[in-house]
């Protein structure tokens, strides 16, 4: 079976890689927003967006210029691919709030077993929605089958 962490990590890279390559580590001058959207596959309205929803974060230069570490775009790519799960933008903000600036592949393992858990977690709530669904039961019987919380 494949463990989450080559789900992240399609063949091996050297320990301080993130899943997507790079080191994590700053540039010289680091990435600036354009930098960041392009190799995102992003709008730079939402790289600001993750920065503000402490997704990702920036440094400014002298000049008020955001600027970003290598590690912004996997960090964005994977956020996209959690809010696809079903996480909101917070919950990914919380899962990152841990990890250090230059993650390790042990870091981008423990939000990839994280992904994992959610996805099967939320799939197994969905083939259980479907299943009333598909049931002889009335929509007042599958109502009270779900209960207030959905």
């Amino acid at each position: 079976m494949t463990s989450p962490a080559h789900v992240l990590r399609p063949y091996d890279r050297a320990a301080t890689q993130g899943p997507f390559g790079g080191s994590g580590a700053v540039t010289s001058a680091g990435l600036t927003v354009g930098d960041v959207a392009d190799r995102a596959g992003i709008a730079p309205s939402a790289v600001r967006f993750y920065e503000e929803r402490g997704v990702i974060e920036a440094h400014r230069t002298s000049s008020n210029q955001r600027r970003f570490d290598d590690s912004a775009v996997p960090r964005i790519q994977i956020a996209k691919l959690a809010q696809r799960v079903g996480l909101t933008v917070r919950e990914i903000a919380e899962l990152f709030a841990d990890m250090p600036a230059a993650p390790r592949c042990a870091d981008w393992s423990r939000v990839a077993d994280h992904l994992v858990a959610e996805a099967q977690a939320r799939m197994t709530d969905l083939t259980s929605h479907v299943g009333l669904l598909t049931s002889d039961a009335t929509f007042e019987e599958i109502g009270t089958r779900l209960g207030p919380a959905h």
